[in-house]
């Protein structure tokens, strides 16, 4: 038993880290895409993470209602969503508005030189 994981840290990696976090990241994608709102995303990733809990207590006797794991798999798979859905975010803004921003890394964008100050940046 790890403080990350329950039963084996190879189901850990496969189960929550792959699975999930390909889940994770496709819902952070498909939140960004139809440009909802961000909490929206933690709803999902909350829904995703029950998902995963049931999935390792069912195949592998991981405890079901585990506050600690929950939450661990919670946090890392939030990550994941999040960085879906500022990866596909930031695809969206420097392309549909490809004439007032630019992007200055694969997560953030900037206002492009020469515009003024009265747009929202992200």
């Amino acid at each position: 038993m790890g403080i990350l994981y329950q039963t084996n840290l190879g189901v850990f990696l496969i189960l929550v880290c792959c699975l999930g976090g390909g889940a994770a990241w496709m819902t952070g994608r498909a939140c960004a895409n139809t440009w909802r709102p961000l909490y929206v995303l933690f709803w999902f990733v909350f829904l995703l993470t029950l998902a995963i809990r049931f999935l390792t207590f069912a195949l592998f006797g991981g405890t079901l209602l585990s506050v600690h794991y929950l939450i661990v798999d919670y946090v890392i798979l939030l990550a994941i969503g999040l960085a879906g859905w500022r990866y596909t975010r930031t695809n969206q803004m420097t392309t549909q508005y490809v004439w007032l921003y630019e992007k200055t890394s694969p997560f953030s964008w900037r206002l492009r030189q020469g515009q003024t100050d009265t747009y929202a940046q992200g």
